[in-house]
């Protein structure tokens, strides 16, 4: 016997879009925004019960739904190619709209600060990369850039490309180098210690300080200047 009972013969109050309307987007679930997006529901399926279905696939977490690839979310029963483009592309949103947030000339005063501005470039990452922030003497930053991609378990840092766009930018005296670990081990690793190392060092010379090492994982940081590695 079939129980599907389509969004559109449900109560007002209880339809996603025009509870978001009465409501805000803020009063949604994770699931009923993704119902909005997907918008219809299959002969056996509403919208909000296949955006259940998607979330309950990623344990309820955001984070892991940005990892799924458009090969991935083709596979759910319900979601086509333009659906799930348009799900790729509501996270792609989000994404950049903190990355916009990020690079409005805020200043660093503390790891937690770093960490806010670079867990959106590393959002949904599943290799490691290398971003650095370029500031001001007073911690005001200057640039956020990626240096370099790599693979699952590492990624090649040129710290002379890293020197050149620090002293390019000529009103930029300080950094914060970073990258992220997508096994969700923040642990430094040996080479992770000896990069470090180098980069003081050479910073030095330059008169260009390295404020912090920031490792980022999925929801979370490792410091280097807070566990006095620097």
């Amino acid at each position: 016997m079939n129980n599907y009972n389509p969004i559109r013969n449900w109560a007002p109050e209880d339809r996603p879009r025009e509870k978001m309307i009465a409501k805000g987007a803020s009063s949604l679930s994770n699931a009923e925004l993704l119902a909005i997006l997907i918008n219809t529901g299959t002969a056996r399926k509403s919208a909000l019960e296949i955006a259940q279905e998607i979330m309950l696939l990623n344990e309820q977490n955001l984070l892991e739904l940005s990892k799924m690839t458009l090969t991935d979310l083709k596979k759910i029963k319900g979601l086509g190619e333009k659906k799930a483009v348009t799900i790729l592309t509501a996270l792609e949103i989000g994404k950049r709209r903190q990355l916009s947030a990020a690079l409005d000339k805020p200043q660093v005063r503390s790891s937690r600060d770093a960490f806010e501005l670079l867990a959106p470039c590393y959002f949904g990452k599943t290799v490691e990369e290398f971003y650095v922030i370029f500031m001001l003497h007073n911690g005001k930053v200057h640039a956020i850039e990626n240096i370099s991609n790599g693979g699952i378990t590492g990624t090649v840092v040129d710290s002379r490309v890293i020197f050149k766009r620090a002293l390019e930018m000529k009103a930029v005296t300080r950094l914060v180098i970073s990258h992220n670990h997508p096994s969700g081990n923040l642990n430094p690793s040996e080479s992770d210690k000896k990069l470090t190392e180098k980069m003081l060092e050479a910073g030095k010379l330059l008169d260009l300080e390295i404020a912090d090492h920031i490792i980022v994982g999925a929801n979370a940081y490792f410091s280097f200047k807070d566990e006095s590695l620097l």
